[in-house]
């Protein structure tokens, strides 16, 4: 059965993009721990990322390194951090999560509900700071 993630690479199930390529998505997390909070995946479903063939994983960091960039010009924040869990959907991916201190990659925080709105404005200026 695909992953939601897979379903999300497929267009079966829309979200907020940030980038896309061949191999790769970017997108913002809809409960997110912090304004910008986005997700990268590689299009291929595999649960484990530690599980992807070398040239695959070495990408997604180089691809997840592309979107933090743009979402530390986009969001006010002290760094973007990085996070793996792996445990919430069966799909490998990369959380990327605007920093202002450590305790803002705690994943037992409350998330935030922003509206569609507000997704859609923080997804317009991630996507205008891409290089």
């Amino acid at each position: 059965m695909a992953s939601i993630f897979t379903k999300i690479v497929q267009g079966e199930i829309p979200c907020h993009k940030i980038a896309e390529d061949d191999k790769y998505l970017a997108f913002l997390d809809i409960s997110p721990l912090a304004k910008g909070h986005t997700l990268v995946i590689p299009k291929q479903e595999v649960d484990y990322i530690f599980d992807l063939e070398d040239d695959v994983l070495a990408g997604l960091n180089v691809f997840a390194k592309k979107i933090a960039k743009a979402i530390d010009k986009s969001v006010e924040c002290k760094r973007v951090g990085v996070a793996v869990i792996g445990l919430e959907v069966p799909h490998t991916h990369i959380h990327l999560v605007p920093l202002n201190n450590i305790g803002d990659l705690n994943f037992e925080n409350p998330k935030l509900s922003p509206s569609q709105e507000e997704l859609t404005e923080v997804a317009e200026a991630i996507r205008k700071n891409l290089e």
